[in-house]
């Protein structure tokens, strides 16, 4: 018999987590995470940000495919709902205090099923109706803050009315920081904030789709948020003039000069249809004023040219070399024939205009450009993509840009979603799953999410008040003593 003591459960996990750490610390790595951990400057500091870091690696992995346009010049694309959030959360950084106070008074409310019962009572004597209810915010989230305060301020009378009714809802609210129920002035800035957090709520979510073109409406989309700040700079409000100055500052970080920015949001603009040059023209004048706005359009047409020659001069080489194809297969089939060229009347014409110096060959941009807007109903809806393709055959090389300008995506929502559902397909016990198995699940579930129809996030959270409204009318009571044995029988 050994006189070894019994090994025990903890000695046992102690052991078990030993063995994985280790396996966890042999785990190769990836040979791409080493060129973001080794580029550095000659002090040996790691030199950028992340973003830098890897868009120097794409360039570098780039460049070595032996194709760029432009020498990859306008490859990195910041994302706009990013850079939205921080200057919506920067202006809503301090916490206002009217804010604070709809919180509690909802959070209150929605604490329990009688509470909230008695709530829509006050809201029947108050004449109020609406599919709409209460939600709860979650605070580091301006848009479901925007969401708690669209809502709750429809109910404004209702929660005046159930202070009467019940008496610990004053109590409690000031107990939480001194904060109280919300007054008249404070509801009616709270509409001002909701108007207001509005226009970018609905920003965020035309900037986010992934089923349609976005390129084309950056910088639209950016120059009416400049616009808005503008406009709200005479209020009168200290605390609204305060949280616009935070956001302007935000804003002018990454949009304030034009000329940091890629070059991609203009030339996406110019090649839309509806707008083109005349356009930017008049957005950059209106935004950067006449003489500046001037200046800048006529950089921004440079760019249009420069992009385009790019892509002129690669689409000449290909038809250069599939040209030479068709000769050489020619001259094999009908090798020992020889034809004497016959000088047409039409060749003679153009030789002719040609010596005078009246025959000018326009690109496919300058025709594009020289054409009139096209001018839309309000009413009618325009695919940009649709319109391209129909008019691919006019515009060979200017539609080869346009396709490669218009698949840019301006925000990053769609790929940040799709790597969480990959990592929700490849857990722990998934893990052996081949790249094509999973990008299989992946398109699959996107292609079914497609086909069915989502309800509103509004109609989620009145389908979940009727479904508590339906619990808080059980009579546990009732049902516990029909369910009760008794045990002296």
């Amino acid at each position: 018999m050994s006189n070894q003591p019994p090994i025990t459960s903890s000695q046992t996990e102690v052991g078990e987590a030993t063995s994985k750490t280790k396996r966890k610390s042999m785990k190769p790595r990836s040979t791409v995470w080493d060129h973001f951990t080794k580029f550095a400057d000659n002090t040996g500091m790691q030199k950028g940000n992340s973003n830098d870091v890897a868009i120097f690696y794409l360039k570098k992995k780039i460049n070595a495919w032996g194709f760029s346009i432009l020498n990859r010049k306008y490859l990195h694309m910041r994302c706009i709902a990013h850079i939205i959030n921080l200057v919506v959360v920067d202006g809503m950084k301090d916490g206002l205090t009217p804010i604070k106070k709809v919180r509690d008074a909802v959070r209150y409310i929605r604490q329990s099923p009688a509470r909230l019962q008695r709530f829509k009572a006050c809201c029947e004597m108050e004449g109020i109706q609406s599919k709409s209810s209460l939600c709860l915010d979650v605070s580091t989230r301006w848009n479901s803050t925007y969401l708690m305060l669209s809502s709750a301020l429809k109910f404004e009378n209702a929660f005046d009315r159930y202070a009467t009714v019940d008496p610990y809802f004053k109590i409690d609210l000031q107990s939480c920081e001194g904060n109280g129920v919300p007054d008249s002035l404070e509801w009616e800035y709270i509409g001002k904030i909701v108007e207001f957090l509005g226009h970018f709520y609905e920003l965020t979510l035309r900037i986010s789709g992934s089923r349609y073109v976005t390129s084309n409406i950056f910088f639209d989309e950016i120059s009416s948020v400049d616009c808005l700040l503008q406009e709200w700079k005479s209020s009168n409000d200290l605390e609204l003039s305060c949280m616009r100055e935070k956001m302007k500052l935000k804003f002018d970080k990454y949009w304030g000069d034009p000329d940091k920015m890629n070059k991609i949001i203009y030339i996406a603009v110019v090649v839309d249809p509806q707008y083109k040059l005349e356009f930017m023209h008049f957005a950059l004048s209106t935004v950067y004023g006449k003489e500046k706005g001037t200046e800048l359009a006529k950089k921004i047409k440079l760019f249009v040219y420069e992009l385009f020659d790019d892509y002129k001069r690669i689409f000449q080489s290909e038809n250069a070399n599939e040209h030479i194809g068709n000769v050489n297969e020619s001259m094999s089939i009908e090798e020992g024939t020889k034809k004497k060229p016959r000088m047409r009347l039409g060749h003679q014409f153009m030789q002719h205009k040609i010596e005078i110096g009246e025959a000018k060959s326009k690109s496919d941009l300058d025709s594009y450009l020289n054409e009139d807007i096209l001018v839309l109903n309000e009413k009618e809806d325009f695919d940009i993509l649709k319109w391209w393709k129909m008019n691919a055959n006019r515009f060979p090389i200017l539609s080869l840009m346009v396709k490669d300008i218009l698949a840019v995506p301006i925000s990053t929502v769609a790929s940040e979603s799709a790597f969480s559902t990959g990592g929700r397909v490849l857990d722990c016990f998934r893990s052996s799953l081949t790249p094509k198995i999973v990008e299989a699940l992946i398109c699959t579930q996107d292609w079914l999410r497609k086909s069915q129809h989502h309800k509103p996030i509004k109609e989620q959270i009145a389908d979940l008040e009727r479904l508590e409204e339906s619990f808080a009318n059980v009579d546990i009571s009732s049902s516990t003593n029909e369910n009760t044995i008794n045990l002296d029988s």
